[in-house]
């Protein structure tokens, strides 16, 4: 699989504009506040005809410390106690949703996200989940994909176990990088033997798949030293590997501004340390998903897309597309049936709406025809870099060529740059075009274009 990706700088430098990372489409830019908790309502309706297996989401937005590169919804506080108030929020939010929800429904996929999970104590873990078990169906086959952000900073042998012992069986840790400099920088320091003892204890309870997180285009990051971090990283053997490249929004993301924009690497230095990445996970034996994520030959992700069953959600990559996903927590967002649904974003809005036996909507937005079939398109692009256009003019009722006239221009200049094959019946995206799979899916986006001033940088 080494020839699965190409590097080729002289089109990296020519692709790299601003574009979203497709997590959804419509973009999360095209929600609305018109979108009510009614207007929920009436799509959990729709979806519980329909039926289907479900996945939830969590977010637990408190951290201990604050990371200068992080643009997540977080609240930073040593103070443990801030956690309880906002679980008894989140237990009433559980059931206010689950009598929505048909109960016969299997939740197949389950994941706490941050902020930082692991800042709860032990005894509130086991209190969520509790609460979560009463109103939900999970699967109790270990046949799920239950998972959970680790920092771990934040977690010991016990606290592995103990998550084993609750259900989960993949975790996902964060590291971004091992250089002392770079880690003071951004105000995370993490050593080595912190992050592997976790790796390891989870290898000891029977996790299914362990991942780590890793940001290249930090402040100090050079060639040689984030490389020697991909190095001890690789000797670790983690099934699954996320490389994100750090986008810096200080306009945006306040604690951004904490770095100083003269130590943040070069444009061409940024794309030297992600060729030498590539080139040697790819020699390590790592597949190339998409959108900066790796994992080995044998995982479930891999063999999924191999399938064409791989999907892609506000999580990532995923094997469970047929989900309905609910969202608990302040800025959660979910997908029922056609639409996308986002909470609202600070905990005293949260905390007002459930006092108030509401459920906490802030927007969301309702999928016409049009965006179905174009977020089918992206989709099918991002997780296959493939498209079967008969199985998209059948399940739609259109004639591509004329549908998407306006985009077969763009199609054939990629075609002539060598980044994909298009032919009257198929889209093949060829090696040198798989890390700009977003510029070829943002030609088939009818919103990407007013909205790009909101996105980071494709590479």
């Amino acid at each position: 699989m080494t020839d699965a990706i190409e590097f080729n700088a002289e089109l990296i430098r020519r692709y790299d504009k601003a574009g979203p990372r497709y997590t959804s489409y419509p973009t999360a830019v095209e929600f609305h506040h018109g979108f009510t908790a009614d207007t929920y309502a009436q799509h959990i309706a729709l979806s519980n005809q329909r039926g289907g297996p479900l996945s939830l989401y969590f977010h637990v937005p408190f951290c201990d410390t604050v990371c200068f590169y992080c643009a997540c919804n977080k609240i930073i506080t040593k103070n443990r106690q801030h956690a309880q108030p906002y679980l008894e929020n989140l237990y009433e939010e559980i059931r206010m949703q689950a009598e929505l929800f048909d109960t016969n429904r299997v939740v197949e996929q389950l994941h706490w996200g941050g902020g930082t999970p692991t800042f709860l104590t032990h005894q509130q873990m086991r209190e969520l989940m509790a609460h979560t078990r009463k109103y939900f169906t999970l699967a109790d086959d270990d046949k799920g994909e239950f998972s959970i952000e680790i920092d771990p900073r934040e977690a010991d042998d016990a606290t592995i176990k103990l998550l084993r012992e609750l259900g989960f069986n993949r975790i996902s840790l964060g590291l971004q990088d091992f250089n002392p400099k770079v880690q003071k920088a951004v105000n995370r320091i993490q050593t080595e033997q912190q992050t592997f003892s976790i790796l390891d204890a989870a290898r000891r309870e029977g996790f299914r798949s362990i991942s780590l997180d890793l940001i290249y285009g930090l402040p100090h990051q050079t060639v040689e030293s984030f490389s020697d971090t991909l190095d001890k990283v690789i000797a670790a053997s983690p099934d699954r590997l996320s490389v994100f490249n750090y986008a810096h929004m200080p306009d945006l993301f306040k604690t951004q501004r904490q770095i100083a924009t003269a130590d943040i690497p070069l444009p061409q230095v940024k794309l030297q340390i992600l060729h030498r990445t590539i080139d040697k996970l790819t020699a390590a034996g790592y597949v190339y998903i998409g959108m900066d994520h790796f994992a080995k030959p044998d995982d479930e992700l891999t063999l999924a897309q191999q399938n064409k069953q791989l999907y892609r959600n506000f999580q990532g990559y995923s094997t469970r597309a047929e989900c309905d996903l609910i969202g608990f927590g302040v800025t959660s967002i979910g997908k029922v049936g056609d639409a996308y649904v986002q909470n609202v974003k600070t905990l005293p809005e949260y905390d007002e709406a459930i006092k108030a036996g509401k459920l906490p909507v802030l927007r969301g937005v309702e999928l016409d025809e049009d965006d179905k079939c174009r977020r089918d398109i992206i989709t099918r692009l991002i997780c296959d870099f493939a498209l079967d256009i008969p199985a998209i003019e059948k399940a739609y009722q259109i004639n591509f060529s004329d549908y998407f006239a306006d985009a077969i221009a763009d199609l054939e200049q990629f075609a002539q740059d060598g980044l994909l094959q298009y032919k009257w019946d198929s889209i093949e995206v060829l090696p040198a075009g798989r890390l700009l799979i977003r510029n070829i899916c943002m030609v088939f986006d009818k919103y990407s274009q007013q909205a790009r001033q909101r996105f980071s940088k494709v590479i």
